[in-house]
């Protein structure tokens, strides 16, 4: 089966995207979201490492991943894997778990590949339904899988495990790099920034993000093109603005974190004009 990625918004659901692929040699860079990546696995078999620890997913588990959790994706099996993903936002699943009493505000799975059939026959309908565009259906599907795998699957999230000045120095680093994506500093320049020394901060970093400071950078560059590339803004003017060297250099770390290319992206989002490169 020939590798194949569709990418689209959601069409009655705010802040959720959905993606249907199959990868064979594909690999997904380690990376973060800033919201869920919530799917099954209809066939063939994934691995991601997620925080360190490897995982497999075979056809029917459910894959649940964290915000701002570090994973990467390959294909487990020789005919790789085929899979349906949606991404919810942060605020669209802490707000279905508020409307359900939870008693915490940022909902967390504790386990990355679950076997629940009801729930995986559930997400598949209700991802079916956002790819026909049926808005009622789909909203309805959509609403009631995330209120179900709440209830099912989510637990309080846990307190950080760095001390109060680790996180402080990993807090302002993070500011840091929000605010220079174009011009980024070095890590003895970074580390400087926020008083601390370059390798503790590096191992504080690695263990609060799951990342390296410079792998961080590039998805929150990713980050900020998908943002831009929904505007409306082309995949040229997109590299440059995020700090890429070029359309080039930008594709090729867009769709090692998101999975497809940023023009198929921009696309989806009904942002793009018949003119823009088709760069892959």
């Amino acid at each position: 089966m020939k590798e194949q990625a569709h990418f689209w918004r959601h069409p009655a659901v705010p802040g959720t995207d959905l993606l249907r692929a199959h990868y064979v040699t594909h690999r997904f860079t380690r990376h973060v979201h800033d919201g869920y990546a919530i799917g099954v696995i209809v066939d063939g078999v994934e691995e991601f490492d997620y925080r360190g620890t490897l995982h497999r997913a075979g056809a029917g588990e459910l894959v649940l991943v964290n915000p701002d959790a570090a994973h990467t994706g390959h294909a487990g099996a020789p005919d790789g894997w085929s899979y349906r993903m949606l991404y919810p936002s942060i605020d669209l699943l802490a707000g279905i778990a508020a409307e359900l009493g939870a008693p915490y505000a940022t909902p967390h799975f504790a386990e990355q590949v679950v076997r629940d059939d009801a729930v995986a026959a559930l997400l598949c309908r209700a991802h079916r339904a956002a790819e026909l565009g049926d808005a009622l259906a789909a909203s309805t599907l959509s609403r009631t899988l995330f209120a179900r795998l709440l209830t099912r699957h989510a637990t309080p999230r846990p307190a950080p495990a760095l001390p109060g000045e680790g996180m402080r120095a990993v807090r302002e680093a993070l500011e840091v790099l929000h605010g220079s994506l174009v011009d980024p500093p070095t890590l003895d320049d970074l580390a400087g920034a926020v008083g601390a020394r370059p390798f503790a901060l590096l191992r504080a970093f690695k263990r609060a993000t799951g990342l390296p400071p410079h792998a961080y950078l590039t998805s929150l560059r990713v980050r900020q093109a998908r943002r831009l590339l929904q505007s409306g803004v082309c995949p040229a003017q997109v590299a440059a603005e995020v700090g890429f060297t070029d359309q080039a250099h930008l594709t090729r770390h867009f769709r090692r974190i998101v999975g497809v290319p940023p023009a198929a992206y921009q696309r989806a989002a009904g942002t793009y004009k018949t003119g823009d490169s088709l760069l892959a």
